[in-house]
């Protein structure tokens, strides 16, 4: 018997959850750009991470893991992959401004290949999942996202790829301006104007005061300026604990729902858990489509893929060796992942010119994809 108070909790846990769970990725995020700024560690490697990390789903994976629900775990990673490219990637194809044509770049071609190789590779070994087979091509997916990282940023360093742009750090705390400052400061020789100061000068008998400082953008600026190291560092340090907490509420909430409704935990992750996870994704997807940023939107999408597909899912073979709780994920499922990435492929490749239809088509997909796993893959009765 399903009890409604204890749904409508757990529900309300999972909304007040995620505001925690952005709230915790933007300032580890931000912060992290800053200590890297400041510390000398490579910018570049700083951009790749924050155009497609999913700090928030391994959080949700290790919690799952923590936990004892590794079939949500996998789920989870295999339905946001789906969800990033048939719910967030199609969004931003279809808010794309009319009447202006999409051009993909080198790069972005580049990153599509890199994703469509590593979801080929991970596509069958999902599915047979044996003990020896999960714990080597853990490590490998594991080592293989350490590659990735230090080759992408050696390559963006020698200038052979465009970095980047950030996707996730965004934030409203004010932190561009910080990087703006730390820019300005580097040459204190030349005097800095007020950006609200007048062309004009103030009419007779009317001076500005010179011993307080104007309030607005520039005191702003030059209480930025004094924060320290320390200060990013502790910051960067409550994001991730942020993260990490609300990672462990999530899932801890995802289960109760779970077994109160009798839905197994593949089903679970694969849709709704996916769905409420990347949510970020979708709205990033929405706005840079929007804007224009075609580079933000292709970062988003296949970082955070390569990011899923290596790392998060490296960790669950090896922590499971193939053995899940409630099941594995199916072959359709996998099919729909395989397929969904070829078409992302194609599209940055060859669809600049039809990206509307494409993403209409591919939210047409999203949708009967949902309907299927209720009704067939899964048959929820």
């Amino acid at each position: 018997m399903v009890h409604a108070d204890v749904v409508a909790y757990n529900i309300a846990v999972i909304i007040v959850t995620l505001f925690i769970l952005e709230f915790g990725a933007d300032k580890f995020i931000d912060h992290t750009v800053i200590v890297s700024r400041r510390t000398g560690i490579p910018a570049t490697i700083i951009a790749l991470l924050t155009a497609g990390a999913e700090w928030e789903e391994l959080a949700v994976v290790v919690a799952s893991l923590a936990q004892g629900r590794a079939s949500l775990s996998i789920g989870n990673i295999i339905g946001s992959a789906i969800s990033n490219i048939l719910g967030a990637f199609s969004l931003g194809l279809l808010f794309h401004e009319k009447g202006k044509p999409i051009h993909f770049d080198t790069s972005s071609r580049i990153y599509s290949i890199l994703l469509l190789s590593l979801t080929t590779f991970v596509t069958p070994i999902t599915y047979f999942s044996k003990r020896a087979i999960s714990l080597a091509c853990g490590i490998t997916l594991i080592a293989l996202f350490g590659i990735y990282v230090g080759s992408i940023g050696w390559a963006i360093s020698k200038g052979n790829l465009a970095a980047p742009e950030d996707s996730d750090d965004d934030s409203s705390d004010g932190n561009s301006s910080v990087y703006m400052t730390e820019r300005r400061s580097t040459s204190r020789d030349q005097p800095e104007s007020l950006p609200d100061e007048p062309a004009h000068a103030p009419p007779s008998g009317h001076t500005h005061p010179t011993s307080d400082p104007a309030p607005g953008p520039s005191s702003d600026t030059s209480r930025h300026r004094h924060h320290t190291l320390r200060y990013h560092i502790f910051y960067l340090f409550i994001g991730f604990l942020a993260i990490c907490i609300a990672g462990y509420v999530l899932s801890h909430a995802a289960i109760i729902i779970t077994d109160e409704f009798g839905i197994s935990d593949v089903l679970f992750g694969v849709i709704i858990l996916a769905i409420i996870t990347t949510l970020p994704e979708k709205f990033i997807a929405v706005i840079s489509g929007h804007r224009g940023h075609v580079g933000i939107l292709v970062a988003n999408t296949a970082g955070s893929n390569i990011f899923l597909l290596s790392l998060c899912l490296g960790i669950i073979m090896v922590d499971t060796s193939g053995k899940f709780n409630d099941g594995n994920v199916k072959i359709p499922e996998l099919a729909v992942l395989w397929g969904s990435t070829l078409g992302f492929t194609l599209t940055v490749w060859f669809g600049g010119k039809f990206s509307r239809w494409i993403g209409a088509v591919m939210l047409l997909c999203y949708v009967a994809f949902i309907v299927l796993e209720f009704t067939v893959i899964h048959s929820v009765n």
